[in-house]
């Protein structure tokens, strides 16, 4: 099987540059060090498998939402825990998502910093 050029994703070759394509526009300096602050941390989690990330993002979530009484602090550091990794990769994926992935991906970390905020007052 030959070998396809650099930029050429398959058969019907690169896609053709459009709002909200896999291309970064303009990245500054600080996106840049972001990704390359990031890359270690990718490529560990890329080493793992897909499931195991999955489960255990779920288990934090779920014990963040249960934990109550005396381990109310417990809970609001899975949370925090499950809020930064979701803004982290808000971050990483910010100059490749399109509009809309944007807005859901930002409602997304919206929501658990609002989550994490009310269950560190014990109000859920």
């Amino acid at each position: 099987m030959a070998r396809q050029p650099p930029g050429v994703r398959g058969p019907g070759g690169p896609t053709p540059d459009r709002e909200g394509s896999a291309t970064p526009k303009g990245n500054s300096g600080q996106d840049s060090a972001l990704h390359r602050i990031s890359m270690p941390i990718m490529r560990t989690l890329t080493r793992l498998p897909r499931w195991l990330l999955l489960v255990l993002t779920g288990l934090f979530l779920l014990l963040g939402l249960i934990q109550t009484g005396d381990l109310l602090w417990l809970g609001v550091v899975f949370l925090s825990i499950v809020t930064i990794f979701f803004a982290w990769l808000l971050a990483l994926s910010w100059p490749v998502v399109g509009t809309s992935g944007r807005i859901l991906r930002l409602l997304v970390v919206a929501a658990l910093v609002g989550i994490t905020i009310l269950k560190s007052q014990g109000q859920l």
